[in-house]
């Protein structure tokens, strides 16, 4: 009997070929990484644990981008100040300040590769499965155990084989796939399930396609999200395809259940307040007045996201009273957005643009809601007060949707855009 992605992917580091769902085994991850908001529990936690070094410094990622820049006063410094410690009371070798979103540099930078396993203190680690990692997250407890002793105990999931066919058509993105899928399996569907992606219309997407799916499928309760390697994985990462075309679905492979989607009848998607997996096609919210919008995080930050809201915006100007947040991803994403032309359009079309970070993803500046107050927003969740306080409210979409209705004051869909800018 042949295996899922992610048995295929523990078989490699544990050498274990019988392993079957349900089974324990203790891996030995290819990278760990914490984030600033975790800095102080995972140090509190090593020291109650009696370890006085990590053992495997090399192997560590501390990431500066929840709290950086600072937004409280009174507790974010001591979360910087603790992810300094963190780095030099344990020799960690690697640091990212202020060099974009954790999720976005695990990839960018190429320390979640194809093949490995990484593990990180934060819920969307399942974002690099999109580059076939098999990567999830853990605790802080957990992070301090994996980084004293190397070593991390993982159930093995069931799988859901997730089928793409077909083409997407203009303006729909893969926000709209995942929010699709989300909205199928709800919010427990795939609780400690692996979402296993594949067929032709998973091979026409590009590689931050993936990523959005797989950072996203942590909304379904995935442990994880999976995309076979093939010719863009391994261009992305500079590798030779023969290193990683082993990171295929097995046809006799056992899957829990199958999921199949046309991505030619897929409408573009809206996750309405209160919960992620309360998802309608947007003709459902055509009209819904909103007050702000927001385009970034690690979920839809990217340069192509960047490219998608310029398009659009490009010679147009914003819904008098409206705020629209943007917020690329990384260094990187700004940089190319600038050499594009893309940061100039967005001025000129009268958004606010800030430095990378979590930012208003995960309620720290810049633009915070307040009471009544309603955000389109491309990131990952719609919680009650993650973004303000708790009686405004989230809608989630796509950057093509999100762009569009920045135009508009209310939620449209992006094939109303002449309407708009004419």
């Amino acid at each position: 009997m042949g295996h899922t992605l992610v048995e295929k992917l523990m078989i490699k580091n544990t050498g274990d070929d019988s392993i079957r769902p349900g089974d324990i085994v203790i891996v030995n991850p290819d990278c760990y990484m914490i984030i600033d908001a975790y800095s102080p529990s995972v140090i509190k936690k090593l020291e109650e644990m009696g370890f006085d070094k990590v053992l495997c410094p090399e192997k560590a990622v501390v990431v500066f981008d929840h709290l950086l820049p600072v937004g409280n006063p009174s507790n974010d410094p001591l979360f910087i100040s603790k992810s300094v410690e963190l780095r030099e009371k344990y020799k960690i070798q690697t640091t990212e300040k202020g060099t974009g979103i954790s999720h976005t540099l695990m990839h960018e930078k190429r320390y979640a590769k194809p093949g490995t396993i990484v593990t990180a203190t934060d819920s969307h680690t399942t974002t690099y499965g999109g580059g076939g990692c098999l990567s999830t997250g853990i605790g802080y407890s957990d992070m301090a155990a994996v980084l004293g002793t190397d070593e991390l105990w993982l159930k093995v999931p069931n799988a859901i084989k997730i089928v793409l066919e077909g083409k997407l058509k203009p303006h729909v993105t893969a926000k709209d796939i995942v929010l699709k899928v989300v909205g199928d399996l709800k919010a427990d569907g795939g609780q400690y399930k692996s979402l296993e992606f594949t067929g032709p219309g998973a091979q026409q997407l590009s590689m931050q396609a993936r990523y959005t799916i797989c950072n996203m499928a942590l909304e379904a309760g995935a442990k994880c999200a999976l995309f076979e390697a093939d010719d863009k994985t391994a261009e992305y990462f500079d590798m030779d395809l023969d290193e990683i075309r082993w990171i295929q679905v097995d046809e006799d492979a056992e899957y829990e259940s199958v999921m199949t989607y046309d991505l030619g009848q897929l409408e573009p998607q809206i996750a309405k307040p209160k919960g992620v997996d309360d998802v309608y096609d947007i003709s459902k919210a055509i009209g819904t007045k909103i007050d702000e919008v927001f385009i970034g995080s690690c979920t839809n930050g990217s340069i192509e996201d960047m490219a998608v809201a310029a398009e659009i915006l490009k010679g147009n100007t914003i819904s008098p009273y409206l705020k629209l947040v943007i917020i690329p991803a990384s260094n990187k994403v700004f940089k190319e957005s600038i050499e594009l032309g893309y940061i100039e359009t967005f001025l000129k079309a009268g958004a606010t643009v800030s430095h990378p970070s979590c930012g208003l993803c995960a309620g720290f500046p810049f633009g915070l809601l307040s009471d009544g107050e309603v955000v389109l927003s491309t990131s990952n969740r719609n919680f009650i007060g993650r973004m303000g306080t708790k009686d405004s409210l989230i809608y989630l979409s796509s950057p093509a949707v999100a762009a569009a209705s920045a135009l508009a004051g209310e939620i449209v869909s992006p094939d109303m855009l002449e309407l708009l800018t004419h």
